[in-house]
């Protein structure tokens, strides 16, 4: 039988939820998840084999009203994932949408009819919304016309993530794979340790700070034991929040590694050495290297 592979967008608004779909198709964490909006970055590749089909996953960044030059880079890297993949995924936040949440849905919607592109609607946390207003929300968002399918879905429990799989299959294009079997991600593993290290600073961090952090592995050392030391630096952009970042006594920066590397080490299969450092980099959202680390375009 021939094979088949083609890459999948999943877009949407902050916090609709497409990196909790992306690794539940996937079925391992290739982007984390915090329930802060803008946790993703850049574009994260997450890759599926069934049967004779590869799929490769695109979880973008979340689309809003970008205000910084990150920001901007962001958003850029979302809709560049949705230009290039054969098949593209719209997910909203229906709870967001009932309660009237969701100013970020219409540019979205904006921008696919302007750049004359067909997606699947896919409808998520169905499970937080009376049935009459999802039924509501489903009628106004297909009156839109931009949409070749719509599916209802719960990310987080599972719920409806099978029958998307399948017509996601049945779009995908013949051709090669482009990737080997057993590869389920395709992000350096440097940057996927420094991701780790970040989605633990979102969540024990208060709400605004970790927008303002970035975290870069510097050091990679294989051990002759089978194990890898890793160090990483957490840049900060002023001077007082090196103090919030370590804690007292440094018991913060401590419960953050301690967390990384218990994640690092599921996802690794093997022992991590883990060595945070907090360092004061004012001008890191404005470094070339920083956005290429982090596959983004700098924007001159």
């Amino acid at each position: 039988m021939a094979t088949r592979c083609g890459f999948v967008a999943v877009i949407g608004a902050p916090n609709a939820g497409k990196s909790t779909l992306v690794n539940a198709l996937v079925g391992a964490k290739v982007s984390i998840v915090t329930p802060k909006v803008q946790t993703t970055r850049a574009r994260v590749l997450g890759i599926a084999c069934k049967g004779e089909v590869q799929i490769v996953y695109v979880d973008t960044p979340g689309i809003f009203a970008p205000k910084r030059r990150l920001e901007r880079a962001m958003v850029r890297a979302a809709w560049q994932g949705a230009g290039d993949a054969d098949v593209v995924l719209l997910m909203v936040d229906v709870a967001a949408r009932a309660s009237g949440r969701d100013e970020a849905l219409e540019p979205i919607l904006a921008g696919l009819r302007d750049a004359k592109r067909k997606a699947i609607l896919v409808l998520n946390k169905i499970d937080l919304v009376k049935p009459a207003d999802l039924l509501a929300i489903i009628q106004k968002l297909n009156a839109e016309g931009l949409f070749t399918d719509t599916f209802m879905i719960s990310a987080l429990k599972g719920d409806g993530v099978a029958d998307l799989e399948k017509r996601v299959i049945e779009l995908l294009p013949a051709g090669p794979w482009l990737y080997p079997e057993d590869q389920v991600a395709d992000m350096p593993l440097r940057l996927l340790a420094a991701e780790v290290t970040r989605e633990q600073l979102f969540l024990q961090l208060s709400q605004e700070l970790p927008y303002s952090i970035s975290v870069e592995t510097e050091s990679w050392q294989e051990r002759a034991d089978g194990s890898v030391r890793i160090e990483q630096v957490v840049h900060v952009l002023r001077e007082s929040h090196k103090p919030i970042v370590l804690g007292k006594g440094g018991q913060q920066i401590k419960r953050v590694g301690a967390a990384s590397r218990v994640e690092l080490e599921k996802m690794l299969e093997r022992k991590v050495h883990l060595f945070l450092f907090v360092r004061v980099s004012p001008d890191w959202a404005n470094d070339p290297e920083r956005y290429q680390a982090m596959g983004l375009d700098f924007e001159r």
